[in-house]
């Protein structure tokens, strides 16, 4: 086996369990004790995980939040194709709530239903929701200038009253260990209340959202349904704990 495909195996072991014991590694790789001290050593060094007596652990890195403007820049077939698959979970008289967010932004012009409620935190969601006449009530608060999402006390008071039959929340980190994290804490509240009022949760993310740790927990994987585009992205564990919709153009 090529040293590269040891380094891809490892780090998937990794990202599935955050643990790796050395003697397992060497039963799965069939390869020498030496050559897996190597392996591990060359691993550390480059960043990707930390030596434990007997294995390795992975390490992780806060991600750093995009303002909207750089994010509406980045995957937008991938959204696109998320945007369509939501839009068709949709059924007439729905209540829904839709998160402030640039995947969540791409659904609104998918909608077909009629008769549907929508309740935002979002600025430029509430506004192209206007533009198509769909009935929205935008929450009140304070504005994050850089997502334009609006959060705080007021928001959350305000949601409290709301029930819905389906919620459709960005994401900025899905992993195994940690479930789904957000940098914020203000939007991450405003991301567990709504999933205590929603029926039915969803959380809309593609590629690049997996094996990655944000600040603040949102909520376990169990919690929701993940709707994500086709990707590489090897999801077998993920399946293991929640249930993955993979939206195709």
């Amino acid at each position: 086996m090529l040293t590269d495909e040891r380094y891809s195996i490892i780090l998937k072991l990794l990202n599935e369990s955050g643990i790796v014991k050395t003697q397992d590694l060497i039963t799965e790789l069939n390869c020498s004790e030496s050559t897996i001290r190597r392996d591990l050593d060359h691993l550390e060094q480059a960043g990707f995980l930390k030596r434990i007596h007997g294995g390795a652990k992975r390490i992780y890195r806060l991600d750093e939040e995009l303002t909207t403007k750089e994010k509406s820049l980045k995957n937008i077939q991938e959204k696109t194709t998320i945007g369509k698959f939501s839009a068709s979970l949709l059924q007439e008289n729905d209540v829904i709530f839709l998160d402030a967010g640039t995947t969540t932004l791409s659904i609104i012009d998918f909608i077909k239903v009629g008769n549907i409620t929508v309740v935002t935190n979002g600025i430029e969601h509430a506004s192209l929701l206007a533009d198509y006449g769909i009935d929205t009530i935008l929450l009140g608060g304070k504005i994050k200038f850089s997502t334009k999402a609006i959060v705080g006390s007021t928001s959350l008071s305000e949601l409290s009253n709301y029930q819905f039959d389906k919620a459709f929340i960005g994401i900025n980190g899905i992993d195994l260990e940690f479930g789904c994290t957000t940098p914020d804490p203000e939007e991450a509240a405003i991301k567990k209340l709504v999933l205590k009022q929603s029926s039915n949760n969803y959380v809309v993310a593609d590629k690049t959202k997996w094996n990655k740790v944000n600040f603040v927990k949102v909520c376990e994987l169990e919690d929701v349904t993940i709707i994500t585009d086709e990707s590489d992205i090897d999801l077998t564990s993920f399946k293991e704990k929640t249930t993955i919709l993979e939206a195709t153009s």
